[in-house]
């Protein structure tokens, strides 16, 4: 709505504070002023990041999204739309004044606890054609997934565009937390790298997410990048608001599941493109005590078959596999083909758990 504040509230939440208010107003008139001139036909993708409570890594996912970071794009084919629930440790104001015309930030009070509200308004103030959501703020990007994606959706009018997902570290954060990996940890590895000067490095450091664990060419059973067209997202009617427990349950997986088995979709794979998860303390990955974990896990897998009735099992889909293989990006390109011909050699594999599958 035109003259809308950046500030949304949640229904049952109260108001942020007058200063934040007048601040949210002043940046959404600046920008708004910078973009007046764009029409809509130009804007070909707008993505959508979710945050709450780590700021650090936020702006660093914000960082590889900027323009200087994404090669072979431009400035006016996409938008960043970065929707922040509040908390004690939101993003820092200068960091965001700072960021070009093409970002804008909503800072939004809400009380329940998950993100899919937060999904949802964001959604409905995108300007491009397709809309790509980022459902967890902490996840780096590889500098050629706005191109690709750009490129996927100019492949088809009904292109569902998904990028793997990665962990930063050599094994799952879920499980590399029991032997110290933390914050200070993870920041020691991506200066070995000198990140953000090359990241297609990001996978020099990284492994396979557990919803991306068997590989490129196997079936995953989310993306935590994943972009479609905005009538597809109407139809589908977005992120569903039944998946209420703490993060959001399988909900991103539940929506990936739903996209990629709708009728009439193309499915394209960015296989030399990743988001790499940076550790943040999450629902699923952080630092909780295993018996806490388990819990969630356990309430979160009987929400899923609440829902549906059934088991949550990963979509199987034919994609095209789009875009350049860095030299970086190899090892996990003979990984996956390993993974092919041990299943197809009948080899032993170890059972699956939903466990595996999350990612946040």
């Amino acid at each position: 709505m035109e003259g809308q504040s950046f500030v949304q509230q949640a229904e049952e939440s109260g108001t942020l504070t007058d200063v934040g208010r007048v601040l949210n107003r002043v940046q959404h008139g600046l920008r708004r002023f910078m973009r007046s001139g764009q029409s809509r036909s130009e804007m070909i993708v707008s993505f959508v990041l979710i945050v709450y409570d780590m700021p650090v890594q936020a702006q660093n996912t914000v960082r590889s999204l900027l323009p200087d970071y994404q090669r072979g794009t431009q400035l006016q084919e996409y938008e960043v739309i970065i929707v922040e629930n509040e908390s004690a440790n939101t993003m820092s104001r200068d960091f965001l004044d700072a960021l070009p015309s093409n970002f804008s930030y909503h800072l939004r009070k809400e009380s329940r606890p998950t993100p899919i509200y937060a999904i949802n308004y964001g959604i409905e103030q995108a300007r491009g054609d397709n809309i790509c959501v980022m459902i967890d703020g902490a996840r780096l990007l590889t500098p050629g997934v706005v191109k690709n994606t750009i490129l996927g959706h100019r492949l088809s009018t009904r292109a569902v565009v998904t990028v793997p997902g990665y962990h930063l570290g050599f094994e799952l954060q879920q499980i590399a937390v029991s032997s110290g990996y933390d914050v200070e940890r993870e920041q020691a590895l991506m200066n070995s790298i000198s990140w953000p000067e090359n990241g297609y490095r990001l996978f020099d450091i990284s492994c396979f997410s557990g919803s991306c664990k068997n590989g490129f060419y196997l079936a995953h059973s989310e993306s935590n990048c994943i972009s479609m067209p905005r009538e597809i997202w109407r139809e589908l009617g977005g992120y569903d608001v039944r998946f209420d427990i703490r993060g959001g349950g399988l909900v991103n997986l539940d929506l990936y599941k739903r996209a990629c088995e709708y009728p009439g979709i193309t499915h394209v794979f960015l296989h030399g493109e990743g988001t790499f998860h940076q550790f943040h303390g999450g629902s699923t990955t952080g630092g909780e005590d295993m018996q806490a974990r388990d819990k969630l896990i356990s309430a979160i897998r009987d929400q899923y078959i609440q829902i549906h009735g059934r088991k949550f099992t990963a979509p199987e889909t034919s994609p095209i596999y789009l875009g350049e293989l860095s030299p970086e990006v190899q090892k996990f390109v003979q990984i996956s083909s390993n993974k092919v011909m041990a299943r197809l050699t009948n080899r032993a594999e170890v059972p699956e758990t939903l466990a595996q599958f999350l990612d946040n």
